[in-house]
């Protein structure tokens, strides 16, 4: 490697860019192959050994043959990715639906622990949620 020339430095960080992107592109199709449950194991093993033997031209027409369900199946992981944080954050923080915050407020009120006014304000704030 000539660090001296300017052109030697460029080369160098084109190479290296190229490889990185390269490796992100791998990590993709990888993780795309194991995502995907209607393909079978013995098709999974040729793509692996073809990103093996020739990783450009594979990744390649990877890309251009099953790109679209690629996308299909990331979509579908964020969305279940998003609605599995989301129920964690719900259970967590304790909320619940606004019919069980409204039985939780008549039990009080039963029990004597809220006014009939208090009972209401509760009763309509679980509406409003």
């Amino acid at each position: 490697m000539d660090w001296s020339s300017f052109w030697g430095v460029l080369w160098y960080t084109l190479v290296i860019f190229a490889f990185i992107a390269y490796l992100i592109v791998l990590f993709m199709i990888l993780s795309d192959l194991f995502r995907d449950h209607k393909l079978s194991a013995g098709w999974k093993v040729v793509w692996i050994v073809a990103l093996v033997i020739f990783p450009y031209l594979t990744a390649f027409v990877y890309i251009l043959a099953r790109g679209q369900g690629m996308t299909e199946r990331s979509h579908a992981a964020a969305v279940a990715a998003a609605r599995s944080q989301e129920q964690y954050i719900q259970h967590a923080a304790g909320q619940t639906s606004p019919a069980h915050q409204i039985a939780t407020a008549k039990s009080l009120l039963d029990a004597g622990v809220v006014s009939q006014e208090e009972y209401e304000v509760l009763k309509s704030k679980a509406l409003a949620a």
